[in-house]
């Protein structure tokens, strides 16, 4: 199904893989420093131009807001963390709306025992990881809202496989952005690992909203 997506007049998916493929390329280069900026904002933002066309309707817009806003929080993130966080923050409240919306008809225990694992474990995690910075109280407070954001994309009724996961790949790349600010800061691994994850839970969460949102519901949005 995503083979299919990025050939048949999808041209915003190849675009914004292509994009966020040079950022991850040019980001440690001598490009512009302007440039690299909306160049990481241009990734998801293509996401959100895709989410627009091919679902132009409530919930697509929606989707294109917490993409948006995200791209936004991205570019943000190289200015200044708080403009990023604040972003982000929003992009997550905006997203609980959208799996609010689409909640699954029939949640089993185990769904919702991992989806309260994200919502706790992720502001108890940050907190170990960020107790020694001095703005820690706020990456927790925001740390709550990614947890949540996750939570309900777990128990939604888009496909976990796609959606889930994807929310999930997201929570693991903050865990790293966390962790590179004290614990893991002399480690290679958190600028190998952040970018890449997240921009393919992004991909997941934006391919697998929208080919629900087309099967399952093309015109009650």
């Amino acid at each position: 199904m995503v083979k299919r997506a990025l050939i048949d007049r999808r041209p915003f998916l190849l675009l914004s893989i292509g994009a966020a493929g040079a950022y991850y390329l040019l980001v440690d280069s001598k490009f512009p420093g302007a440039g690299i900026i909306l160049l990481k904002g241009v990734g998801v933002g293509l996401l959100a131009i895709y989410a627009l066309l091919r679902f132009p309707h409530r919930d697509g817009h929606l989707l294109a807001v917490v993409l948006g806003l995200a791209a936004v929080g991205d570019m943000g993130m190289e200015l200044d963390f708080r403009i990023g966080g604040g972003a982000f923050f929003v992009s997550h409240v905006a997203a609980m709306a959208l799996y609010l919306r689409n909640r699954r008809a029939v949640v089993t225990p185990s769904q919702k025992l991992f989806a309260a694992a994200l919502l706790f474990m992720m502001p108890l995690i940050t907190w170990l990881l960020v107790a020694n910075l001095a703005n820690a109280m706020q990456i927790v407070l925001y740390a709550l809202s990614l947890g949540a954001m996750a939570g309900l994309a777990w128990t939604s009724s888009f496909p976990r496989y796609r959606v889930g996961i994807g929310a999930v790949l997201f929570v693991i790349s903050d865990f790293l952005i966390f962790a590179r600010m004290d614990l893991m800061a002399t480690s290679p691994l958190p600028d190998m690992l952040i970018w890449p994850l997240y921009y393919l839970g992004q991909f997941l969460i934006a391919t697998g909203v929208i080919q629900t949102l087309r099967h399952d519901l093309p015109s009650e949005q």
